[in-house]
């Protein structure tokens, strides 16, 4: 019997990110109560899809079950602000899809609401929970990469490369002013501050429109589907791709992109970071594969193989050597991580799951990029 039996989850959103949820909390056996969609009607024809036994009608109705200890945000962008700020009022445990919020005031306001409330307040930023990455963050915490240098990479995907591909996260009044870097260049930046332990301090930005009009169908679209039918022409003003550099506290330096139109790159986020020792690089795409590279001896590709590994990535692995762990993997070592803390009653020690401060952080920086796009400036995370 899991370990997580005697604890109730609810998942507030029912599209591609909320079926995640619900399949990985399952997996881990933690009984999911209910779901929350859209509409009344929409929750109840998606609880049903999923296998779910019930169907909230409203926030009121899931916030009013007992039985319900951790609350999973998964609807739009929008959204998480009035819905994390109604849980934690709740007195249940929060965990909330990134980013954080639309604006860092929002963010703050809701690091505030979640100290105040004492209970757990996680941010899904989940690529931290691949084996490897884990591992990588314990290196250079132990110093085996020496100081920090230089950090670079990308994260790019295509499934926003067509003026007919539509998704609510064009709409800046839903997903925020930043599109590619608000939604997965947010994952970049937490996922290589985890793995450095280097705050950015300052930020010089371009961001890129290239499809300034798109059809937008008349219909619902959900994320990653194919659209058809009638549409209507609607224009762009959120960002397909960015370019950034930074400068990190100490010294450090970084550049990065982000793009939702790079033709055959399906979720491809790559990091390299340069040590006075050693570097080390991940590829989303080959998840467990950890390329270590030295100047005075060969280059290491570490295999994520728990008799290889140090604690702190064995942790996050599941599965067996040479059974390639994956996106939901990452997922269900997030919430294993989260519920155990639920169980003890608070996070602990050694925990690596990112905090609402951690999204907060995030949204500083969402912030000062669209800041020193707008200026053509360096900004530093102090203006913000």
């Amino acid at each position: 019997m899991s370990e997580f039996t005697k604890l109730g989850a609810a998942v507030i959103g029912t599209g591609f990110i909320g079926g995640v949820h619900v399949q990985m909390l399952r997996r881990l056996g933690v009984q999911v109560r209910g779901v929350l969609g859209s509409s009344p009607e929409r929750g109840a024809e998606q609880a049903e899809a999923m296998g779910v036994a019930h169907a909230y009608g409203s926030l009121d109705d899931l916030l009013a079950d007992d039985s319900v200890d951790v609350v999973h945000v998964a609807s739009p962008n929008h959204a998480h602000y009035p819905q994390v700020k109604a849980v934690l009022g709740a007195g249940k445990n929060v965990i909330c899809e990134k980013p954080l919020a639309m604006t860092s005031a929002e963010s703050a306001e809701m690091v505030e609401i979640a100290r105040a409330s004492g209970k757990l307040a996680a941010v899904c930023y989940n690529i931290r929970f691949y084996p490897l990455n884990q591992q990588a963050h314990a290196m250079v915490a132990d110093g085996a990469l020496g100081d920090i240098r230089f950090v670079s990479g990308h994260y790019h995907q295509d499934w926003m490369a067509k003026p007919t591909d539509w998704n609510w996260r064009l709409q800046s009044e839903r997903g925020g002013a930043l599109r590619s870097v608000g939604d997965i260049g947010t994952h970049w930046l937490d996922l290589t501050s985890f793995v450095t332990g280097l705050k950015a301090e300052a930020v010089m930005a371009e961001l890129a429109t290239f499809i300034p009009e798109r059809q937008k169908p008349v219909g619902p679209v959900a994320t990653f589907a194919s659209g058809a039918g009638e549409s209507e022409t609607v224009t762009i003003d959120t960002d397909d791709a960015a370019m950034i550099l930074l400068r990190y506290e100490g010294g450090a330096r970084g550049v990065m992109s982000t793009s939702q139109v790079n033709l055959g790159r399906k979720n491809s986020l790559q990091w390299d970071v340069a040590g006075a020792e050693a570097s080390a690089a991940w590829d989303s795409e080959t998840p467990d594969h950890l390329f270590i590279g030295h100047r005075d001896r060969a280059n290491e590709t570490l295999m994520r193989d728990f008799t290889l590994m140090n604690a702190t990535g064995t942790a996050a692995a599941t599965l067996p050597p040479g059974h390639v762990e994956g996106f939901g993997d990452s997922f269900f070592a997030f919430f294993r991580a989260v519920y155990r803390d639920v169980a003890a009653g608070g996070r602990q020690a050694g925990a690596t799951w990112a905090t609402f401060e951690d999204g907060h952080e995030e949204m500083r920086l969402c912030d000062a990029v669209l800041r020193s796009a707008r200026e053509s400036r360096w900004v530093r995370l102090d203006e913000i």
